[in-house]
């Protein structure tokens, strides 16, 4: 039997699968010690630790997806998706979440929502694409129905994404939407919906760079 060899993909998701451990602890041990509340600007109360031990418990799920689809399907998923995706991760839950990048580094939710979307835009494609050519199957499907569903399908988990933040913002009174700000301070009207439909809208345009890009792939096969 040989030695198992540790490329990148291994490495880079060895790290991540790391930090996401360590980090269940932290926000474990951190929900038992916190407060209830927030005594002054910047401290982190009990419902912080449960917002970001939710996060890595999800992260730590998912982490596996691209790996249990690429057995399912039987279709090869590149190095490079996997990077992409395992650094996707990195900066959505530990950098965004327990490094407090949200709140930190401006837009940075605004740049990972667009890369998801840019991603969910080429997974989506690329499913149709290959189905398209699957031999035996009778239907083939224009470039531009492709197009239309990967964008289709990259903005629904998008609204699935936002009903997820939704549900668990209200019961366990967490703050994924940014309905209120760091100090607490709650927002109304249409400065309580922005930060919704400024995630969607970048979900839109991420999906529809990459869907354009696939299209002008697919009209050119040469190229491909």
């Amino acid at each position: 039997m040989g030695k198992k060899r540790w490329d990148a993909k291994s490495i880079i998701g060895l790290i991540l699968l790391i930090t996401l451990l360590g980090s269940i602890i932290y926000a474990a041990i951190g929900w038992a010690l916190a407060p209830e509340t927030a005594s002054q600007p910047g401290e982190r109360c009990r419902s912080d630790y449960v917002l970001m031990l939710l996060q890595c418990c999800l992260g730590l799920a998912v982490m596996f997806l691209p790996n249990m689809l690429e057995k399912k399907w039987t279709w090869p998923i590149t190095d490079a998706m996997y990077i992409l995706y395992f650094l996707f991760l990195y900066c959505a839950i530990y950098l965004g979440e327990v490094r407090n990048f949200f709140y930190v580094v401006p837009h940075w939710d605004t740049w990972l929502h667009t890369f998801s979307g840019g991603m969910l835009g080429a997974l989506g494609f690329i499913v149709v694409d290959r189905l398209n050519r699957v031999e035996g199957v009778p239907v083939r499907l224009s470039p531009g129905f492709v197009c239309l569903f990967a964008l289709c399908f990259a903005v629904t988990v998008g609204v699935f994404w936002e009903i997820y933040e939704f549900t668990f913002d209200g019961l366990l009174g967490l703050n994924m939407q940014k309905f209120r700000l760091e100090n607490g301070t709650q927002l109304v009207g249409r400065a309580a919906l922005q930060d919704t439909m400024k995630d969607l809208i970048v979900d839109v345009a991420g999906a529809a760079v990459s869907v354009l890009l696939g299209y002008l792939s697919s009209r050119r096969p040469q190229k491909r």
